[in-house]
């Protein structure tokens, strides 16, 4: 094949994968997550399933908004790239040598000159206000409905309620050989994070030895987990149910059994929870608890 079939093959390539993510993407944005078989019919379930390429769905108004700048900054990247490949292949296929045997002695034109440089900038700027506005969303952690204080172990979570006095426990991952029916092998935990739907939930979270990550894809929480230091995030969950994060930053033997299993309840549900939870957890030691989903109405019973 001659370099001018390679090059257009491997463009035609390029474009293919572009369309066919975009397409995925969009399709991913439109639908829920499947629901894993084993879980209740009622009990919305938040997890990665085969073959997605995209985000999770949206569950929080910060990874919604994540969600549009990403899809976004794609479309303005696919029309540059369509624009440039289309651009390549005028000047390939119309001032190639055989069709110009005379090629021209042009050196400047000042209105493309103007245009390339002029463009260029005006899509910056219609990225960048959007983006700045998402990291002033982001930082705004103020007036939070309550405070959780995560801490990464090796290798596992602790979470320490701020606003409940002496609520503080550990979440160990669920060995494989131990999974039940309604919970998912590397994801699934002893003692989920139990958060109220709907409240402005604040993180503050560190390292009790090597980094970590604290990582919740479809709530739209991205911050490490430092030693000696502390960093904040937040989120609102928009509906009761389950949903699943891990730690993405490479800390160690066990790096891949420390994720992060989250139960979103009506905050009347919580506020029940808090106070059998308080009964149940000594000294950083509990009872099996919340290790599965459940449906709404079973969750109230058993946390009154």
């Amino acid at each position: 094949m001659t370099r001018k079939g390679v090059f257009v093959a491997r463009l035609a390539g390029w474009l293919a994968v572009m369309a066919v993510l975009m397409w995925h993407g969009g399709a991913a944005w439109a639908q829920s997550a499947p629901q894993d078989p084993a879980a209740a019919a009622n009990a919305y379930v938040n997890a990665p399933h085969d073959w997605e390429l995209w985000f999770p769905p949206a569950g929080s108004p910060m990874q919604a908004k994540i969600d549009w700048l990403m899809k976004y900054v794609l479309w303005i990247m696919a029309v540059v790239v369509g624009f440039v490949a289309i651009l390549m292949a005028v000047v390939i296929f119309r001032f190639r040598a055989r069709v110009n045997p005379k090629p021209s002695t042009t050196t400047h034109n000042t209105l493309l000159e103007v245009t390339w440089i002029v463009v260029p900038c005006l899509i910056l700027v219609a990225i960048i206000i959007p983006s700045i506005d998402l990291i002033y969303y982001e930082a705004d952690d103020t007036n939070p409905y309550m405070t959780v204080t995560v801490t990464g172990h090796q290798w596992y979570w602790e979470y320490k309620y701020d606003s409940v006095p002496g609520l503080d426990y550990t979440s160990y991952m669920i060995p494989d050989d131990q999974i039940k029916p309604g919970q998912i092998r590397r994801l699934s935990v002893d003692h989920p994070l139990v958060l109220p739907v709907g409240e402005k939930i604040r993180f503050v979270i560190s390292s009790a030895d090597v980094l970590h990550g604290f990582y919740l894809p479809s709530l739209g929480v991205q911050k490490y987990a430092i030693p000696g230091n502390t960093l904040t995030s937040w989120t609102i969950i928009r509906k009761p149910g389950t949903y699943y994060g891990q730690c993405n930053q490479i800390c160690g033997l066990n790096h891949d059994a420390i994720p992060i299993e989250i139960k979103a309840v009506p905050l009347n549900d919580y506020i029940a929870w808090t106070k059998m939870a308080l009964a149940n957890y000594t000294e950083n030691t509990v009872t099996p608890l919340l290790s599965s989903p459940m449906p709404r109405n079973q969750l109230a019973d058993a946390t009154r």
